[in-house]
C-alpha cells in the first residue's frame, strides 16, 4: 500500500533543495553573477567599501565580510583595488566570508590567495556569527537564495502553500508570522503574499549591531521596492528555467526580494537605511562607465567592445541595471554614503534609534 507523501511546507522545501544543490553542484553552470561579468563590479564596491570606511571614522581594525561569495571574486576585485588606491583601509580590513559549502570555500580560499598576507579570510556559517566591531558587509545575490513562505488570500484569512511531490497544496495557515509584509499588507484575495523569515532575521540582527556600533551593510540582488505581492519564485536547471518543485537539489531556487519588508525590520532593529535604489543608479553613481571607459584605452577593439558591453549588461534599465536593486544599512551616526547621493536616508524606526529623518541567463545573470 502506497502512503501519500505529507505536506511540506515550502521554505522547508526551499531549505533542503538548495543545500543539496550548492554543496553538490556548481551554481556557475547554470548562471553568473555580476562580479563574473566584470571586474569593473568588485573594484566599485571595493571603492564604495573605501568611501564608506572614511565616513566610519577609518576604525582599525575593521571586519570586511561577504554573505554568500559565490566564488570569491567580488571580495577578490576589491581586495585588489583596495590595495592599489587606499592601501590604509586594505591593511585594516580583516576578511569574513560567510559560506556553508565546504566545496565554495575551497574555491574562495584560491581566489584570495594573493592576500592572505595581509588579511587572511576566515569563514562564518551565518552573520550572526560574524565577530563584533566596526564593519562592512557586502551581500550580492545573497538574500534571493534564502527560503520563502507563500500565502495565498482568501476569504476567511490565508491559506499557506507546501509541497507534495512536484505540486503545489494549501491548507489554512498555522503559525502566521507576527511582523512582516502579512502583518501590513492588503492584498486582494487569490493573490500570493511570499515573506522570507531568514531575510527579515538578519535585517533585524544587524539593525541592533549597526544602532549599538560603527557599519555599514551592502546588499544588491533583484528584487521589488513597493509593498507588492504576487509568486516570485523560480528554478534554473542546467542554465535554463524549470519547475522549481522538480528534481529539488538539482536546480538553483531563488525568489525576488521584498526589499520595503527588509529595509523596515531592519529600521525596527535600530539602523538607518538607504533606498533601495537600481542597480544601475547605483553603478553609474560610483563612476562605472568612466572605468569601463579607462580600461577600454588602448586595446584592441573587439577587447573594448566587451568591456563596454559588460558596462551595459551592469547598469542598463532593460537589464540588471533596472532589474537588481541596491539597499544599505548603516549606524545612525553616518550622514551620507557613495551610490546614493540624493537618495534621503530613512531612520530607525526602534526606541533609541537616532539618525537622520527621511521618507518614511543559461550562462547568463538572472537578468
Amino acid at each position: 500500500m502506497n502512503v501519500p507523501a505529507a505536506p511540506v511546507r515550502l521554505d522547508r522545501f526551499m531549505a533542503r533543495a538548495n543545500a543539496a544543490y550548492y554543496s553538490g553542484r556548481d551554481p556557475f553552470a547554470d548562471f553568473i553573477t555580476a562580479p563574473e561579468i566584470s571586474q569593473m563590479f568588485g573594484e566599485l564596491l571595493g571603492a564604495w567599501v573605501a568611501v564608506t570606511w572614511r565616513a566610519m571614522g577609518t576604525p582599525t581594525p575593521f571586519v570586511l565580510a561577504e554573505a554568500g561569495p559565490g566564488r570569491g571574486t567580488l571580495m577578490a576585485d576589491a581586495l585588489r583595488l583596495l590595495a592599489r588606491v587606499a592601501p590604509a583601509c586594505y591593511a585594516a580590513a580583516r576578511v569574513h566570508m560567510v559560506e556553508t559549502s565546504p566545496r565554495l570555500r575551497q574555491v574562495q580560499a584560491t581566489s584570495l590567495a594573493p592576500h592572505v598576507g595581509v588579511c587572511a579570510p576566515v569563514w562564518h556559517d551565518a552573520v550572526t556569527g560574524l565577530p563584533p566591531g566596526a564593519m562592512i558587509l557586502l551581500a550580492n545575490e545573497f538574500l534571493d537564495a534564502l527560503p520563502i513562505r507563500q500565502f495565498v488570500r482568501t476569504a476567511r484569512g490565508w491559506d499557506e502553500r507546501s509541497v507534495v511531490g512536484e505540486v503545489f497544496v494549501t491548507a489554512p495557515a498555522t503559525d502566521l508570522p507576527a511582523d512582516g509584509p502579512l502583518a501590513t499588507r492588503d492584498v486582494p484575495e487569490g493573490e500570493v503574499l511570499e515573506t522570507c523569515e531568514g531575510a527579515l532575521g538578519i535585517a533585524r540582527q544587524l539593525g541592533r549591531r549597526l544602532m549599538d556600533g560603527m557599519g555599514a551593510a551592502l546588499f544588491i540582488d533583484y528584487g521589488y521596492d513597493g509593498p507588492g505581492w504576487g509568486d516570485t519564485l523560480q528554478a534554473l536547471c542546467d542554465g535554463r528555467p524549470a519547475w522549481p518543485l522538480a528534481r529539488p537539489g538539482m536546480a538553483d531556487l531563488t525568489a525576488h526580494v521584498d526589499f520595503a519588508a527588509f529595509g523596515m525590520a531592519a529600521r525596527a532593529g535600530g539602523c538607518t537605511t538607504w533606498g533601495s535604489v537600481t542597480q544601475g543608479a547605483f553603478l553609474s553613481a560610483l563612476g562605472l562607465f568612466p572605468r569601463a571607459q579607462q580600461l577600454a584605452r588602448n586595446q584592441p577593439h573587439e577587447v573594448a567592445r566587451q568591456i563596454g558591453e559588460a558596462a551595459q549588461r551592469l547598469a542598463a534599465p532593460d537589464r540588471m541595471g533596472g532589474l537588481f536593486r541596491v539597499m544599505a544599512l548603516t549606524s545612525p551616526g553616518i550622514t551620507g554614503l557613495a551610490g546614493f547621493e540624493g537618495c534621503m536616508p530613512t531612520a530607525p524606526t526602534c526606541a533609541g534609534g537616532g539618525g537622520n529623518a527621511g521618507p518614511a541567463e543559461s550562462g547568463q545573470a538572472k537578468d
